[in-house]
């Protein structure tokens, strides 16, 4: 008998991309073009994979973003290659994905939880949003949420939504206050600082289309009478059709310049806890319960931890040290992760 379990399981290991975001060292004009001084100097990420990583052919177009930071604001900049440059939808906090468009997810201190999603069009219409934690852990989106002092500008290489013109790509430009960002971090009265990092991942939503006199419109799949499912391309894969696992998304470390970093041990320490904590919820849905067997957990998996279990009827607590013994490191049933120093 198949099983429906309420928090599936990835398959892909942990293996986040890494990027270093340069301080900015140039004034900004915004204006939806990337190619100018200000960015000049700033790498992009790897190109863009299919959400579910290598078992699915590569993108059609190609897609890749820049980010850099100052005392006051994270910067994102993106290239969205491809003809296929159509958008509809004008109102604010719409459902921006039933267009093609580009998104921007944030988690500022990688805990899971009160993170950031930003979508945007080629009509530089955007939703903006936070989630009290993932879907998957009945998370709530509070759409009332604004980024203020959000700025957003487009430039296209070509004509919106004209297929006859010569279209080769659109640009984005994102401005986000740190002042906003924060709000999901413990201590939340600071801007990062260098070395210290967020969770970050892109996503382009493309769906497949047909050029019409009007425009585009979406190619409609005759066996079921719908549009096609969209095709979803990320910065970092999370092994399923679904954006919402914080926990594989890039790392963005904050630099003064071109110093780098390493991902923490005690994020490795948390994949650890990650993996059981799936193993948990497979339990409940299996069992009706969970349980405090390291062994029926772990399964065929190799751990480095032995870690404290605690479970209720309805919920888990497990916990481990830190590769140093300094740390003591939690996850809860609802997935949210905690560091806090041993006493």
């Amino acid at each position: 008998m198949s099983v429906n379990f309420r928090v599936p399981k990835t398959n892909i290991e942990f293996n986040p991309p890494v990027y270093m975001c340069k301080k900015a060292t140039k004034p900004f004009t915004l204006d939806g073009n990337i190619d100018k001084p200000f960015w000049e100097d700033i790498p992009f990420t790897d190109y863009f994979v299919d959400i579910e990583g290598d078992v699915r052919p590569e993108p059609r177009f190609k897609t890749r973003a820049k980010m850099t930071w100052d005392n006051e604001n994270l910067y994102f900049g993106a290239v969205l290659e491809g003809p296929e440059i159509w958008a509809t939808l004008t109102e604010r906090d719409c459902v921006i994905f039933q267009d093609n468009d580009f998104e921007i997810f944030v988690d500022s201190n990688s805990d899971t939880h009160a993170y950031f999603e930003f979508e945007m069009n080629a009509l530089n219409t955007v939703w903006d949003l936070m989630l009290t934690k993932p879907y998957r852990d009945g998370g709530k989106p509070i759409n009332a949420f604004d980024i203020q002092g959000l700025q957003t500008a487009v430039h296209i290489d070509g004509e919106l939504n004209n297929p006859k013109a010569d279209n080769k790509r659109w640009m984005v430009e994102v401005v986000m206050p740190f002042a906003v960002l924060r709000q999901g971090q413990d201590d939340y009265n600071r801007n990062p600082k260098a070395g210290e990092y967020y969770r970050v991942n892109f996503s382009r939503v493309h769906w497949r289309v047909d050029e019409t006199e009007a425009g585009f419109t979406k190619q409609i799949n005759p066996e079921t009478g719908r549009s096609y499912p969209e095709d979803n391309w990320v910065w970092a894969p999370t092994g399923l059709i679904n954006i919402h696992y914080p926990e594989l998304w890039g790392f963005v470390f904050f630099a003064e310049g071109d110093e780098t970093y390493e991902i923490p041990a005690d994020e490795y320490t948390k994949w650890e806890l990650r993996r059981l904590y799936y193993k948990q919820h497979e339990h409940y849905d299996l069992h009706g319960h969970f349980t405090t067997d390291f062994e029926a957990l772990k399964g065929d998996w190799n751990f480095t931890i032995t870690p404290e279990i605690e479970v209720t009827k309805n919920a888990f607590e497990m916990r481990a040290l830190s590769t140093d013994g300094k740390k003591e490191i939690t996850i809860f049933s609802d997935s949210r992760t905690m560091i806090q120093e041993v006493k």
